[in-house]
């Protein structure tokens, strides 16, 4: 059962002078008796909320308790506030006003910093104004500091708030996880997951070594073959995740993109609570010798035996996998085809082709079957997609020219073709020869063929 505690300071005093004069209030006095009474509870020690030693009071002050409470109840007896709480007396108008438009125009400036830049300003003497005075009338206007890396420094109120539907908003993020060790050697831990907004739901989750936005990429795409695509994808706002692959390739799949506000973790307060959840359940209990593999499989553990089957606060006592369920049933959406997903994620990049037709690709040499293109800038399309069997392409003139694997050995046995074919007929062309009619004075060669 709930304790009934005192709602303030102020009620709390109320009812310890009630019970030393509460007594007396229902009683009975002839004339003389109620002095009497009083002066007998005057003699009396008691240990006032708070206090460290036991105290008497005097018999006028127990009379006015005792008036007052007969009269008036419990809330006469609580202490009167100052009339002036709050007013920082040691301050003018004039400095009230000053420090009070400081602090909402720089919610993160210090009370120290304040003060201190008012002084060399010139504005205030050093040492007119307390540091105290001067939080008290912060507080009493509900000005307290704000730190820029506690995001709402604009003032705005912070809500609790999710996705009207599953599939709506889907949050990304990477977890540093402890480092394993792999072979003798120490690789670190990189766990990124994207988590359904409405139902808590982790529809991918993988761990890798790195934190690139190739990793979070096929994560995404590998969530999109399952449960296909979401109306938005809510990523951090660091480099990793704002390159124009990941960009252009939602963009041409009709997500949208949305990126958090730096400095601003509660903004991404699911996110975060997760990997709280993660940490604690498993991560922070993996041991030093495991590869990815095992890590990954126990990850996965995790959150078919745990997670998604655990009533979630936030889903007021639903489970995630249930909410996800029912959210996903009624969910309009058409999955994405192999052809879809190629589509949107086609990378093309400007290449120049080396003098040998060859140019390399993600780390593999590729030739052209067209001399005409060495030594020129090109438009290379390839597919980021993994798994995918269809090798990369050159885009020229509105064609597609195909691309293949190098083989120096076959090279080594092919017949070489000329860049450019030459005419069937034999034209004359001696530049030098024309010089030498010319300074010997013969006539041109096409005078003489006229």
């Amino acid at each position: 059962m709930d304790k009934l505690v005192p709602k303030d300071r102020r009620e709390e005093i109320a009812l310890f002078r009630a019970s030393i004069v509460g007594s007396l209030a229902r009683r009975h006095f002839d004339h003389g008796e109620l002095r009497e009474a009083l002066r007998e509870l005057s003699k009396q020690r008691f240990r006032a909320p708070g206090s460290d030693a036991t105290r008497c009071y005097s018999v006028p002050t127990l009379e006015r308790w005792y008036y007052a409470y007969r009269e008036h109840g419990l809330a006469a007896l609580a202490p009167k506030a100052r009339k002036d709480k709050g007013r920082a007396r040691d301050l003018t108008d004039e400095q009230r006003g000053l420090l009070l438009d400081i602090r909402r125009e720089h919610r993160s400036a210090s009370v120290p910093l304040i003060l201190r830049t008012l002084v060399a300003e010139g504005r205030i003497d050093g040492g007119e104004i307390s540091e105290p005075t001067v939080r008290r009338l912060f507080a009493e206007h509900g000005l307290d500091r704000i730190g820029l890396r506690d995001g709402a420094t604009d003032g705005r109120l912070r809500l609790r708030w999710q996705a009207d539907r599953v599939g709506a908003l889907w949050h990304g993020d990477v977890c540093h996880g402890p480092s394993i060790i792999v072979g003798g050697v120490t690789k670190p831990l990189r766990i990124h997951a994207l988590l359904d907004d409405c139902s808590r739901y982790v529809v991918a989750i993988e761990a890798h070594h790195s934190e690139r936005e190739v990793d979070m990429l096929g994560l995404f795409v590998r969530a999109l073959r399952i449960h296909g695509a979401p109306d938005a994808l809510y990523l951090d706002n660091g480099a990793t995740y704002r390159g124009d692959v990941l960009r252009i390739g939602c963009e041409r799949l009709g997500v949208t993109l949305l990126h958090a506000k730096p400095y601003d973790a509660p903004a991404r307060g699911k996110m975060e609570r997760f990997w709280r959840t993660l940490r604690q359940g498993c991560l922070d209990f993996l041991g030093k010798d495991l590869s990815l593999h095992d890590v990954q499989v126990r990850l996965l553990a995790f959150l078919d035996q745990h997670y998604h089957r655990a009533p979630h606060g936030g889903l007021f006592g639903r489970t995630p996998r249930a909410e996800f369920e029912t959210g996903n049933a009624a969910r309009e959406h058409d999955h994405l085809t192999e052809e879809q997903l190629k589509r949107a994620l086609t990378i093309r990049e400007r290449r120049r082709v080396r003098r040998d037709n060859t140019l390399s690709i993600r780390g593999t040499d590729y030739e052209t079957g067209q001399g005409f293109l060495a030594g020129r800038l090109v438009t290379v399309a390839y597919s980021f997609l993994d798994g995918v069997d269809d090798p990369p392409v050159v885009e020229h003139e509105g064609k597609q020219l195909s691309l293949f694997p190098v083989d120096p050995v076959k090279n080594a046995r092919r017949k070489r073709r000329a860049r450019v074919e030459k005419s069937g007929n034999v034209i004359p062309f001696d530049p030098a020869g024309a010089l030498l009619a010319k300074a010997v004075g013969r006539k041109p060669r096409g005078e003489e063929e006229r």
